[in-house]
């Protein structure tokens, strides 16, 4: 048995004069979670779509627990389980009937098929509306009665393509849980996100993939110590005072705003000086303050900055 349960080295692909894939090579570890970063259009669901054997890679080579995606395709097949983006079920089918239809399509006998579709139902929380149409579900059921239907026979190694995207908070934070409980069973994991913060609670490494190629790989906090300073974040009392904030520091540094709309950081490249500095400014503008500190880099920051135009260049990835 190999210790890496996926490998990939040097695989291109091209879709016309679209160069997708350019010499990607990364591998996984059994029993480990690899989260795949990139932004729209970066070449992260084509090399699932080339590791799940949907797409057969122009060059290179990538196997799968051992198995050659293209010259054993079929034996790469029978150890994975795939999850694209969007929930791949019969809507006008039960919970309960989709899982007993996945079965039978896997060879299970009807009652076998039966039993596992009432194992995975209780696994996944999802007994009380087993017995409704699909169609009904909300989004977190229906990503949930997915990948139970992609888990009938047990899989080795599992790609989630973007699993959470369009769930509310608490869905994916209970698809969370299903991911660490697939690990905890020693199952192998490739995760695509765009969600920063779902890649650093889930992941044991992360590769980032841009215009086809990975130009960074690591561990969330090696990736964090890739930008080799510390940020000042600034939370103001009013949230209306963002702007006032952001005018306060200019020229400082590249101030960013956070999602959340409620809260500044800017790189603080000489520490506590750049802190005190900024809370002078913040000062003399009668900004009123709820938290100013320094703090280690944030993963999105690290994405933007990796991602940023001539971060190729700069990180010596050739382009």
């Amino acid at each position: 048995m190999p210790d890496q349960a996926i490998v990939v080295e040097d695989v291109r692909k091209s879709f016309g004069a679209v160069e997708a894939l350019r010499g990607v090579t990364f591998g996984v570890e059994q029993g480990t979670v690899l989260g795949v970063l990139g932004p729209n259009g970066a070449g992260k669901t084509t090399t699932v779509s080339v590791l799940s054997t949907l797409v057969e890679p122009d060059s290179g080579r990538a196997t799968v627990m051992g198995f050659d995606v293209v010259k054993q395709a079929a034996r790469v097949r029978s150890e994975i389980m795939l999850t694209g983006q969007y929930a791949a079920l019969d809507e006008m089918l039960t919970g309960r009937e989709n899982l007993v239809l996945f079965g039978r399509l896997m060879g299970l006998r009807r009652k076998a098929a039966a039993q596992r579709a009432a194992e995975l139902l209780e696994e996944f929380s999802l007994t009380e509306s087993a017995d409704r149409r699909v169609g009904q579900y909300s989004g977190g059921m229906r990503r949930r009665i997915d990948i139970a239907c992609g888990l009938v026979r047990p899989p080795r190694v599992v790609f989630l393509d973007e699993p959470t995207t369009g769930l509310d908070p608490v869905s994916r934070q209970g698809l969370w849980s299903l991911i660490r409980s697939l690990k905890a069973q020693g199952v192998t994991i490739l995760l695509t996100t765009q969600y920063l913060e779902e890649a650093d609670a889930l992941s044991d490494n992360i590769i980032v993939i841009d215009k086809g190629r990975v130009i960074a790989e690591g561990t969330a906090d090696q990736l964090k110590a890739r930008s080799g300073s510390s940020y000042c974040e600034v939370v103001p009392v009013d949230a209306g005072d963002v702007p006032a904030v952001v005018t306060a520091l200019s020229g400082l540094g590249a101030v960013t705003v956070a999602e959340s709309a409620d809260r500044v950081a800017l790189p603080a490249p000489d520490g506590a000086v750049t802190l005190s500095e900024a809370l002078n400014r913040i000062n003399a503008a009668g900004i009123e303050l709820i938290d100013i500190a320094l703090r280690r880099p944030s993963l999105d920051e690290v994405f933007i900055e990796l991602t940023k135009p001539g971060a190729l260049a700069e990180s010596g990835v050739p382009s």
